[in-house]
């Protein structure tokens, strides 16, 4: 468990306490160890992922994320950053696959900014490359200038477009290339990779090509057109962003981040969030969608990922809101509260 920062502690609880709950129903019995990340790891140890969290983690099942970073550690030209302990993270624990599911709940199309017919149907997936690219490559600047080195290798963008294109696979059949090849020499290779390896080991899957400025725009105006999107690390962050606000709040969607072996990394996609850090009224659905997640792929247990996401289904069916969510008066849940409720809508 990395709590992290912000409103971090708060969701990761509410995550401790489902998986409790699937303990207690079920049959199971989960251990748990809560480390340093982020902010809170640079004030107590002056690292955002010290030695100690790294060794904790590869010794886990899994590994839950809440979220780091925040004003006291905002200066964007600082040595020392929350975030270096993500980025530092997945290239730890070989995390190459970042899956962000987006399904929409028909009673929260009002908290959505897009017209409720455009959301009927939207059911996609988005696979991001997260271990290579614009975020890892060689930095430089000097007192005029400044460079970021966007590199991808061949192995890389087969590997995760092979993810992909399983998970396609099991669905509609359906895969959606994002790049930007037409200026881009790293989204060429991409591309050129992405027609070698579809051709030769997944011809039955239908592929799409698409511009990162593109695939920005249909997301907006046709959502419910696409399935599974891969795409790279810095397309995929941006992408993956936009599309929470098909599902009405960030404070919805979960992620899984998978490698080939190890651990997986598990944290639903918003932020620390500060601004309402300590006020108990953060949104738990993400990190309880995560938790199913979790479930799911690292310790197989498809019933029990299967009845977390049927509980939140339920409690969201039956009126009950958090303030992010909330909509036509309706008086909004805090933290504790929503966790309970979905907690008790668990099947027996």
């Amino acid at each position: 468990m990395l709590p992290g920062d912000g409103i971090g502690p708060e969701v990761t609880a509410a995550g401790t306490k489902m998986l409790a709950a699937v303990a207690a129903r079920s049959g199971h019995n989960f251990t748990f160890s809560a480390q340093l990340i982020g902010g809170a790891a640079i004030d107590a140890t002056g690292e955002p992922l010290p030695q100690d969290t790294i060794d904790s983690c590869r010794e886990s099942d899994a590994v839950i994320l809440g979220a780091v970073g925040g004003p006291r550690w905002s200066d964007p030209n600082a040595a020392t950053r929350p975030e270096q302990g993500i980025l530092a993270l997945r290239a730890a624990l070989q995390v190459f696959a970042n899956i962000r599911p987006v399904q929409i709940f028909p009673e929260l199309a009002d908290a959505s900014p897009l017209k409720n017919e455009l959301l009927e149907g939207v059911d996609l997936v988005v696979i991001r490359e997260l271990t290579g690219g614009i975020y890892f490559g060689e930095k430089n600047r000097d007192a005029h200038s400044a460079s970021d080195l966007c590199i991808y290798h061949d192995y890389e963008v087969e590997r995760i477009v092979r993810f992909a294109a399983r998970l396609a696979a099991e669905r509609s059949g359906k895969l959606c290339s994002v790049d930007k090849a037409n200026v881009l020499e790293s989204s060429r290779l991409w591309r050129d990779v992405t027609v070698k390896l579809m051709a030769d080991e997944f011809p039955d899957i239908e592929l799409e090509h698409m511009l990162v400025d593109a695939a920005a725009m249909h997301l907006i105006r046709r959502p419910a057109d696409f399935d599974v999107i891969v795409t790279e690390n810095m397309f995929g962050d941006i992408l993956t962003d936009e599309a929470s606000m098909l599902a009405g709040s960030m404070g919805m969607l979960p992620s899984a981040s998978l490698g080939d072996s190890g651990p997986g990394l598990y944290e639903p996609i918003h932020g620390s969030a500060p601004d309402i850090a300590g006020q108990g009224i953060a949104n738990p659905c993400g990190m309880l969608a995560s938790i199913a997640m979790l479930l799911r792929h690292s310790l197989k247990l498809e019933e029990e990922a299967h009845a977390v996401e049927q509980a939140i289904q339920t409690v969201i069916c039956d009126g009950a809101r958090t303030a992010d969510i909330a909509t036509g008066g309706v008086t909004p849940l805090n933290t504790e509260q929503m966790t309970d409720r979905i907690v008790a809508a668990l099947p027996a």
